[in-house]
């Protein structure tokens, strides 16, 4: 008897949020193809937060990864006993407890192969370090989870209009020069480009390298950072047979016309990339993590605590996490 694919783990993010409402919608809108998924705890407080929704969710308890796929055609499974009171727009300790529980037991579960990618749920970073959460994001978390250094996992963000990877990511503007170099540019792009291949299918990624200075600095009038960085960086990739182009000015990166011509924009900081892809796909948009063992996926959206339970909050970005995520497990089973 042919052995069921691996179904995806799903953190239930802070039960305070919107995270529990949308993993309802997402399982009460699934398409007959859709992989199976399963969410870590929080049992009865995604059936509280689907009636929130109008919805008469159905849910299975799970004793392991293995029963998702022959469950989630009729019932959404939930894995373990965690669980909580639904509170919504009211985060408190015991949610945030929970919501790193589910995040830590969903990306272990990822790293051995219990699971065929891990969906991560929103959370509030400052209510988890309240509860011991050391990291700067999940990003980070979960790459620790699959023994892999922080700097070699690469947050990228993807929608049907636009991918994204900032180069820096959680710092203060003021800081992002000295954070650049060479090296840094390097690795990087080098780690995008193989799992856009391995991931995503695309066998030579046409990748843009934005500026960091208005007008990439024209002729260092406007900066330095292109000349004494950026530039070096690109030759080095472009030597090591990348399809690399740029320093391109981030005014007209985005572009429609500019967009036709790359699979990937690289940028060199973390407004700088995450604002064009929210203005083009903030319903849809997918944070993907690159450079991993295993697959990582998470919607592009907060906890957004002031709409939770409202029914108001758009499954848009949570059904992409858990279709992307599918996506790229296939491609790499495949490989």
């Amino acid at each position: 008897m042919a052995k069921a694919p691996a179904a995806i783990a799903v953190s239930l993010g802070d039960p305070a949020g919107v995270g529990p409402e949308l993993l309802a919608e997402a399982w009460q809108r699934r398409a007959g193809d859709d992989a199976p998924w399963f969410v870590v705890g929080g049992a009865n407080i995604l059936r509280a937060a689907a009636a929130t929704r109008g919805l008469d969710l159905p849910v299975q308890p799970i004793d392991t990864p293995g029963e998702a796929a022959g469950a989630f055609a009729r019932a959404l499974p939930v894995l373990g006993a965690l669980d909580g009171d639904y509170c919504p727009g009211l985060p408190d300790r015991a949610g945030a407890h929970l919501a790193l529980s589910s995040l830590d037991a969903a990306a272990r579960m990822a790293a051995s192969g219990q699971a065929a990618a891990v969906v991560t749920g929103p959370i509030a970073k400052s209510r988890l370090a309240d509860v011991g959460f050391s990291h700067p994001g999940q990003t980070e978390f979960v790459a620790e989870a699959c023994g892999i250094a922080a700097d070699d996992a690469v947050m990228m963000l993807a929608g049907p209009n636009l991918r994204t990877v900032p180069l820096t990511v959680h710092i203060a503007l003021a800081a992002v020069p000295q954070a650049l170099s060479v090296d840094l540019i390097v690795r990087r792009t080098r780690i995008a480009a193989r799992a856009l291949a391995r991931d995503f299918g695309l066998a030579r990624p046409r990748l843009a390298i934005a500026a960091l200075n208005p007008h990439a600095g024209e002729d260092g009038r406007m900066g330095h950072e292109e000349a004494a960085i950026i530039v070096p960086a690109i030759a080095a990739l472009q030597a090591e047979g990348f399809a690399v182009t740029g320093p391109h000015p981030a005014d007209a990166l985005f572009a429609p016309r500019a967009r036709a011509t790359y699979d990937l924009a690289l940028c060199m900081y973390h407004d700088q990339a995450l604002i064009p892809l929210k203005a083009l796909d903030f319903d849809s948009g997918v944070n993907v993590t690159l450079g991993l063992p295993t697959i990582r996926t998470s919607p592009d959206h907060g906890t957004a605590f002031a709409i939770a339970g409202k029914g108001i909050a758009d499954p848009g970005a949570m059904i992409a996490a858990l279709r992307m995520a599918a996506a790229c497990a296939r491609h790499r089973a495949a490989a």
